[in-house]
């Protein structure tokens, strides 16, 4: 079957009754919660070489595990509860998604332009101007004293009479006069154009097309400035011919080599005229783009004209991939397949994700080939059938695994680029878990938890992750049908159980988990040594009856019921074994002593054993338990519902140990390429030193975790800033407490800031007529004369306060900083979840 591996079960925990119904065992691979859509027969599954075989469902179920065949047309597609429908297939997937910082909703993304300074006034640049051109004048009426005495110093005084130059002064004198007032009227005209700003205004008005304005004025300054100097405006000829030998103008006697040299001249002065316009307008890098554009070679000629299909096409609806490598008939039928809509954006990532298998195995391609012309859409799906949601409430990007959960405000706290930009969830980011805080009502459910498993749901549909989703009885983690597997702890309706040891045989690996999940929240109880008094139990128990004991039978075996241990002590005797008798007489001897927790363990197991989860945690053979280590190799979607209700103390206790187990199995894994994610709708009393130790090892294990709290107080205050630094995504909630505030504060750190200061100082005058028109003033204002301090200084501040995330943060809002598995950071970033 060409599923990948993923209709098998690595172990079963026993056989099919011969009567057809469910078992109380079942596999470690459990049935759907919902059967897959009623889809029309199609031909029999061959199974190809390019993925492992797996093991046939029972005869009974033969559309437990099984895909069916492919259909005419895609499924339905998942609705959008709010947010409308979707793009036609191929524009989503030709739909640009460029890299971008940590959060940024990908999907047709465009940066949002540079920031624009605010419009610069004009009377200065005006101010400047005039003032400018009223100087220009006065130098030219040489109304300006001892303006030209250094010039009239370097040509020598006996040229000049009364200011001016006598009627016989040499040319020579003449041109260096003129260069000195061109000189000056020059240097006034940048100093003008310093004080008044002129370049900043022009930087405004460029935009953001300052470089190719910049370009286009240095062009104009130089065809002016060759203007005037070939028309001799400015007589750089007449200073630059004196000064060469008449010799070499004259060439020698030639004329031709007289014009030539003088032609040169005239080139060498025009290119050190436009060499400073040049640097300062980048005309090599504008030019740049124009020079390689002509010096392309046109193409070759083809000798044969192309079979139709050969070349690669870029758009990404069009396969290009299997086009480079030569598997143009499958890269046909999915082109033909998208553009028809006989595929949504599921099986569109589903097939990109088996093509990257296939890829692995070169002797996987043919098969890959083979199986995509054979069924097309229906191609290596899901092991329940399914090729979408039932339902989707947020916008959803499989492409990339993103999930959008709102926009970043318009604010000011926000990094400019980041404004309005959308905010979005990937596995990147949950890789290094996510910690969500807010009241109830504050959103946390339906803005993150909720689209957060949807999107993990998308991603096990594609065969790229496993989600386990925890949340009380009657939470909106979606329908039933959007799962694999809905274990209903309490109910009877419920199809599977729960299977408090993980599916683990080691019993030290059992009783460690099993430890974590009864006693290790209660401060001053080492969990390890917990751990060992439930070894000494379960390892003799098991070996004595092939099976870890049940609720009950380990109640009465941490009670010291004599009964339990003395058939335990006869049945080990009984097999001989030496080893395990040493374990039950240890136990025997450390029972009741200064420090044991059997106690406590006993009163923690008795919470389980109420007649409401009579037969949940079996473990014979009537047993039918879900087991966590299904999550290991197999792209399941779980929903366990605890009885939060009428059994509060119930639930802490077991999802404390969901999480105890998911930190060990997800640690544990040999084959990481699945992304598990463990969400916890309400992490109360669930959080121990043990999981934030665990929770900090799941970032290298492709794992995650997303905790959703009430407040932090909810966890113990000394595991308060382990925790926070243990997950890499904090999010805080509108309505969060000053007391939470403060701890996020605390671990979103501090960033320099410009502050600016104004102080007001009053003005005392020392002269009478000062005073007065003081006094004068102050009697028409009504206030002091004062005078303004400007102070501007760089500070550290906090990037959140406490007060600011308590009372600043509107209804519908969150903060949110992220971090992903590659080390990448985003600042605390104010989020409108409705945006």
């Amino acid at each position: 079957m060409d599923n990948e591996g993923t209709h098998g079960a690595r172990g079963t925990r026993g056989a099919q009754p011969p009567d057809g119904r469910p078992g109380r065992h079942g596999s470690s691979v459990p049935r759907p919660a919902g059967p897959p859509p009623a889809l029309p027969p199609g031909p029999p599954p061959v199974a190809p070489p390019a993925f492992p075989p797996a093991v046939p469902p029972p005869a009974a179920e033969p559309s437990s595990m099984t895909p069916p065949a492919a259909p005419p047309g895609p499924p339905p597609p998942g609705r959008y509860r709010e947010t409308g429908t979707r793009p036609p297939t191929a524009d989503w997937l030709n739909a640009p998604r460029p890299e971008s910082d940590p959060g940024v909703w990908r999907y047709a993304y465009v940066p949002r332009p540079a920031e624009r300074l605010s419009r610069p006034s004009l009377v200065g640049p005006a101010a400047t101007l005039l003032l400018w051109l009223l100087l220009w004048l006065l130098l030219a009426q040489r109304s300006v004293p001892y303006v030209y005495k250094p010039i009239e110093i370097i040509t020598g005084p006996e040229w000049w009479v009364f200011g001016g130059l006598r009627e016989d002064a040499p040319e020579l004198v003449r041109t260096s006069t003129t260069l000195y007032f061109q000189a000056l009227v020059l240097l006034l005209g940048f100093w003008a154009a310093r004080v008044g700003n002129w370049a900043g205004l022009f930087r405004y008005y460029a935009g953001e097309r300052l470089d190719r304005a910049r370009a286009v004025a240095t062009v104009a300054a130089a065809v002016l400035g060759l203007w005037l100097y070939f028309t001799e405006r400015v007589p750089l000829v007449g200073l630059l011919y004196p000064l060469i030998p008449q010799g070499v103008m004259q060439g020698g006697g030639n004329r031709y080599a007289a014009v030539l040299i003088s032609w040169l001249l005239y080139a060498l002065a025009a290119a050190a005229i436009m060499w400073p316009f040049a640097r300062a307008g980048a005309w090599s890098k504008e030019l740049r783009p124009l020079l390689r554009r002509g010096s392309q070679a046109p193409p070759r000629p083809r000798a044969a004209p192309a079979p139709p299909g050969t070349a690669p096409v870029p758009a990404p609806a069009d396969w290009p991939e299997l086009r480079a490598a030569g598997r143009v008939d499958a890269a046909e039928a999915l082109t033909a397949a998208v553009r028809a809509g006989r595929m949504n954006d599921v099986d569109c990532v589903r097939l990109r994700h088996a093509w990257a298998v296939a890829r692995t195995r070169p002797d996987r391609l043919e098969s890959f080939t083979e199986t995509v012309l054979r069924k097309g859409a229906g191609a290596f799906l899901h092991p329940s059938g399914h090729r979408d949601l039932p339902l989707r409430t947020a916008p959803h990007d499989p492409l990339v695994g993103q999930v959008r959960i709102g926009g970043c405000a318009d604010d000011p706290r926000n990094p400019y680029p980041r404004r309005g930009s959308g905010m979005a969830l990937e596995p990147a980011s949950l890789g290094t878990s996510l910690l969500a805080v807010g009241p109830p009502g504050s959103g946390k459910t339906a803005a993150v938890v909720l689209p957060v498993v949807e999107a993990l749901a998308i991603r096990a549909l594609t065969g790229q992750a496993a989600v386990l989703a925890v949340g009380g009885a009657g939470a909106q983690l979606g329908p039933d049908d959007a799962y694999d597997v809905v274990v209903r702890i309490g109910d009877p309706a419920s199809v599977h159980d729960f299977d408090l040891y993980g599916g683990t045989t080691d019993p030290d690996e059992a009783a460690a988990t099993l430890a974590e999940g009864l006693v290790g929240d209660i401060p001053g109880v080492d969990s390890r040594r917990a751990g060992t008094v439930l070894g000494q139990l379960l390892g003799p128990y098991r070996t004595a009856h092939g099976r870890f004991p049940g609720v009950p039978e380990l109640r009465e075996l941490l009670e010291g019921s004599v009964a339990a241990l003395t058939g335990l002590r006869q049945a080990l005797e009984a097999a001989g074994d030496r080893t395990m008798l040493r374990e039950l007489d240890a136990r025997a001897r450390q029972a009741g002593g200064a420090g044991d927790p059997a106690a406590l363990l006993a009163d923690r197991i008795a919470v389980l054993d109420r007649p409401a989860f009579a037969g949940f945690f079996a473990t014979g053979d009537g047993a039918r338990p879900f087991s966590l280590r299904s999550l290991e190799q197999h792209p399941l979607r779980v929903r366990i519902d605890l009885p939060e209700r009428a059994h509060a103390e119930a639930s802490h206790v077991l999802a404390r140990l969901v999480l105890a187990q998911f930190n060990a199995i997800a640690a544990a894994r040999s084959d990481r390429s699945l992304f598990a994610c463990l969400v916890l709708d309400d992490a109360t009393h669930t959080v121990t030193a043990e999981t934030v130790r665990g929770i900090r090892r799941l970032r290298s294990a492709n794992a995650g975790v997303v905790l959703a709290l009430r407040t932090l107080d909810d966890v113990p205050e000394a595991l308060h800033t382990a925790l926070l630094g243990s997950v890499g995504c904090n999010m805080a909630f509108a309505g969060v407490s000053t007391w939470d505030g403060k701890r996020f504060a605390e671990a979103w750190g501090k960033e320099w800031v410009e502050v600016r200061e104004v102080a007001q100082h009053g003005v005392f005058a020392d002269q009478p007529l000062t005073r007065a028109l003081h006094a004068l003033r102050k009697l028409a204002t009504g206030k002091a004369v004062t005078t303004d301090a400007v102070t501007v200084r760089q500070v550290e501040r906090e990037r959140w306060s406490a007060s600011g995330l308590a009372y600043e943060l509107p209804a519908g809002h969150a903060v949110l900083s992220l971090t992903t598995v590659d080390g990448e950071h985003a600042p605390p970033l104010l989020v409108n979840l409705g945006g």
